[in-house]
């Protein structure tokens, strides 16, 4: 986190040496003239910390500080106080000032009592970072898997998960990729930082450059006091950028920039503000699809895709659904008090088969609605949605795993009911040519029709492996 700072301090050696101290820690300072001093001006500031001199404080004091600690950021206020009188020391405590320092006392004494202030601050947005609801904060431990697919996914994802290379998500909606970007943050060396999630979709276009970027007092209208954006809350941890699929251009432009330079200038404001942040972006467009478009920047795609990951669909991992369905069925009883057992034969079959085209998401709100409905100690077929009554599936010659029958598309979406066809069409095609060519790139990418990099995203899209159709000698 990145602390503001403002300061309204009359000794001019203070002010300087401030300055000098603060100049290479996460601290953001920003001073006002005592002499032309707006109080209401001071307060608009967006500060975390306050450190003003006692003379510059308008009266009645106590209204003053009140209007400092009623401000949203729920900041610290420091005095410099000209003499060293106890009585007029607690007097000042009491109308709700947090520290009163005399500023007669040597510099670097009180330098320390002020470094020693905002080192308080920084640890108590440390603890507001945990969860107060007890939830538990996700960790890569936690992801276990018995499918092929997702352990290699897992092991790329522990390889970099230490470093500070910019990752870019992949994956269907509900596949879990903020909860796989807060596991890959609370794993890395930046998991006492902030963690800030941004949907790019959920944020109006004309508003979008205040959210990540913040602005200054009167950049507009309407902005009647600062505001910091979404980088400035992630310094020192991680901002996710989900649905970057959907950010305009202009916006793009200006992220790159960031992610170049990792400066960018509030809306409204004059000077660039420096942060350390780790990006993580997600979506479940392809970009590569939207390049050819024009409506994504390729340099953007190229910064993001460092290192690029590709979270599986549940269709895909579906030894995994028996093992996930117990977890949730887990976590459900402790939300809410139930004791329940276990999932009947018949239940657990339908889950497996079923096509999931809402992915983790959905099966945890399936296993959260049964758990509410259930009357006994066992989840039955009953407890389950309708669709899952009538689930059945058909294998499809090739050993790739079948389509569900028409009744599962009922609660699809026709864009999800193509898709779900045309991935098991194009791992039929490409098994065959591939077994053709018995494996080879160069020679199945000419007969598909599309380029050797396209057909290694689509291979390890539909799990296929060139190793298993090479020609045993």
């Amino acid at each position: 986190m990145l602390i503001r700072v403002a300061c309204a301090i009359k000794e001019t050696k203070i002010r300087t040496e401030l300055a000098n101290r603060l100049a290479e820690q996460d601290v953001q300072l920003q001073f006002f003239k005592p002499s032309t001093l707006s109080w209401q001006a001071l307060a608009r500031s967006c500060a975390d910390v306050f450190i003003v001199s006692s003379p510059t404080i308008p009266k009645p004091v106590e209204s003053s500080i009140a209007l400092l600690n009623e401000l949203p950021e729920a900041p610290m206020t420091i005095v410099l106080h000209n003499r060293e009188s106890s009585e007029e020391h607690a007097n000042l405590l009491a109308s709700g000032v947090d520290v009163v320092l005399y500023s007669g006392i040597p510099m670097d004494s009180l330098l320390e009592a002020l470094e020693t202030t905002l080192e308080s601050r920084r640890q108590f947005y440390y603890a507001e970072r945990f969860d107060r609801r007890g939830r538990f904060l996700p960790r890569l431990n936690d992801f276990t898997s018995n499918s092929r697919d997702m352990q290699v996914f897992l092991d790329e994802t522990r390889q970099v998960v230490s470093s500070d290379a910019t990752i870019l998500l992949l994956g269907e909606t509900g596949v879990g990729k903020e909860h796989l970007s807060k596991a890959i943050h609370a794993d890395s060396h930046r998991s006492t930082g902030p963690f800030i999630a941004i949907n790019m979709a959920a944020i109006p276009e004309q508003l979008m450059e205040s959210e990540l970027f913040g602005h200054e007092q009167g950049a507009f209208t309407g902005a009647v006091r600062s505001r910091r954006g979404a980088f400035e809350l992630a310094h020192g941890g991680t901002i996710f950028l989900d649905e970057i699929g959907e950010m305009p251009l202009q916006m793009q432009t200006k992220l790159l920039r960031v992610l170049q330079e990792l400066e960018f200038t509030p809306v409204g404001g004059e000077k660039p503000v420096w942060v350390d942040v780790r990006v993580i972006a997600a979506t479940n467009k392809n970009l590569e699809d939207e390049i050819e478009k024009g409506t994504f920047r390729k340099d953007l795609y190229y910064r993001l895709g460092v290192i690029s990951l590709t979270l599986p669909p549940l269709r895909k991992r579906k030894e995994d659904i028996p093992s996930l369905t117990n977890h949730f069925l887990t976590m459900n009883q402790q939300k809410f008090g139930r004791n329940l057992k276990r999932f009947s034969q018949p239940a657990m079959e339908a889950l497996c088969n079923y096509h999931w085209p809402g992915n983790i998401r959905e099966l945890m709100n399936v296993i959260e609605r049964a758990v509410l409905l259930c009357k006994s100690d066992m989840i039955t077929l009953e407890e389950l949605p309708s669709v899952f009554h009538n689930t059945k599936s058909v294998q499809i010659s090739g050993g790739v795993s079948g389509l569900s029958m028409p009744r599962e598309w009922e609660s699809m979406t026709l864009p999800q009911v193509r898709d779900a066809v045309c991935d098991q069409v194009e791992a039929v095609y490409l098994a065959m040519v591939l077994n053709k060519t018995h494996g080879k790139i160069g020679e199945t990418a000419k007969i598909a029709g599309i380029h050797p990099r396209g057909l290694y995203a689509k291979m390890k899209k539909l799990g296929l492996d060139k190793a298993a159709f090479k020609t045993k000698g």
